[in-house]
């Protein structure tokens, strides 16, 4: 996701806006749509009939991306958004030009994130792995909510990671100013989001807006670009795990299958429930999560770490 270009400040907007959506068929929000399994994630949800909104921050792959669906979309069924999701105001105007567009939503997938060998701030003074995991999916559904209730039956898909499985919370230090590691930081912000993903479920009882979190299965894909042993090892090992288009059998199913239309506060592997994080089972420490990353987002640059 980082590396490319970065989009300028008006590109919240439908880079294809001349088509016009069909107004029968759902709506589908995918972040991280212009590459890995993102883009496979669209095509699943694009065969499924709905009308899908590709999230990306590079103008390039996104008209790639775009050219390489139209052979299973209908005219009006693809369009593309800019923004930089490691730039919460930019998230945030994202969501607000998706829900202007699109006032009814059928699915919103969180998928875009980020893993890297050393830390980095944004310019808004966050923790940048925090930042493209787990407090721009935070800011974006807060943005999207409605359009997902006026749209119910509606789904919450968050693209997680097995490594959140054991991950450890440090609840006063989620931008890990201290002891920052790179897996780390990575099982932290998967399971902070997780966390927030299964809060979200609980407010959202009684709206048939339904709120799970997948993890894709071990992929191929470009999102380890670690230096060194790492990168190495990650790079030997890929001919022996998932393709991207595998990755993406369980986000699409979970965002279409007919039968998870009440499963809610679920994690996914495999296309089966299974049982998440012990931290992730705790309502309370959930609702904390929630709070604290709220925190974060209101405050901005510059909030000192509480130490316990």
């Amino acid at each position: 996701m980082h590396g490319t270009k970065r989009p300028d400040k008006e590109s919240c907007r439908p880079v294809n806006s001349a088509a016009q959506p069909d107004v029968a068929a759902p709506v589908a929000v995918v972040t991280g749509a212009t590459g890995g399994i993102g883009r496979w994630i669209a095509r699943g949800l694009v065969r499924a009939g709905a009308t899908v909104v590709l999230v990306g921050r590079d103008t390039a792959r996104g008209a790639a991306v775009l050219d390489w669906l139209q052979q299973d979309a209908k005219p009006g069924q693809l369009h593309l958004m800019l923004a930089d999701l490691s730039d919460l105001a930019a998230t945030r105007a994202l969501g607000q030009a998706i829900a202007r567009r699109h006032p009814r939503l059928g699915v919103l997938v969180n998928n875009a994130g980020v893993f890297r060998a050393r830390r980095a701030v944004t310019a808004e003074g966050h923790d940048l792995v925090l930042t493209v995991n787990h407090l721009a999916p935070f800011v974006l559904m807060q943005e999207l909510e409605p359009a997902l209730r006026a749209g119910a039956p509606a789904r919450l898909v968050t693209v997680g990671s097995s490594t959140s499985d054991s991950a450890r919370l440090d609840l006063a230090n989620l931008e890990l100013h201290h002891h920052w590691g790179m897996v780390r930081a990575y099982g932290q912000s998967k399971l902070a989001t997780m966390m927030t993903t299964f809060e979200w479920a609980r407010r959202l009882q009684g709206s048939e807006v339904t709120a799970n979190v997948v993890h894709p299965g071990t992929v191929a894909t470009g999102l380890v670009r670690s230096p060194g042993v790492i990168g190495l090892a990650w790079r030997l090992m890929a001919p022996w795990v998932l393709t991207e288009e595998q990755g993406a059998d369980t986000p699409v199913h979970v965002a279409t299958d007919p039968a998870l239309a009440a499963v809610t506060g679920a994690y996914f592997k495999q296309g089966k429930v299974v049982t998440p994080n012990r931290l992730a089972l705790d309502a309370a420490l959930c609702r904390q999560v929630w709070d604290e990353t709220a925190r974060l987002i209101a405050t901005g640059p510059g909030a000192p770490p509480r130490r316990r």
